[in-house]
């Protein structure tokens, strides 16, 4: 099994809710979030996707998050836009737009802070 990491960043704010009180309020972080993708063969060329494909894709999804009020965007219009819930949100979307059949997205992990993170794990 081959597994290849991509790192990208984005800022946000959001508001959860029936979490610790101080969560509650308005508040933003420069979240880290690192994305696996695995499989088992490589192709031709000796790698197991293109890194320049999966950053791609991952910008595309940065691109929705990035300075936007998260409570606010569809996604997460009936879930807490948590880091759980946007770990989530983001493996489901690279899943969606990678157009490699031999890899499949391993997990996300969303970093909030230096020494906080959630993975979701497919």
């Amino acid at each position: 099994m081959f597994e290849l990491k991509v790192i990208d960043h984005f800022a946000a704010a959001h508001q959860l809710k029936m979490v610790a009180e101080k969560c509650e309020n308005l508040h933003g972080h420069n979240w880290k979030v690192e994305v696996y993708v695995a499989g088992e063969t490589l192709n031709t060329a000796g790698v197991l996707v293109d890194f320049g494909e999966v950053k791609d894709q991952l910008t595309e999804i940065m691109l929705t998050l990035d300075h936007k009020f998260l409570n606010e965007l569809e996604m997460f219009k009936e879930d807490n836009p948590s880091s759980e819930n946007i770990a989530r949100y983001i493996a489901t979307a690279l899943s969606a737009g990678l157009k490699e059949d031999q890899i499949n997205v391993s997990r996300v992990t969303v970093w909030e802070s230096e020494n906080a993170s959630a993975t979701y794990i497919l």
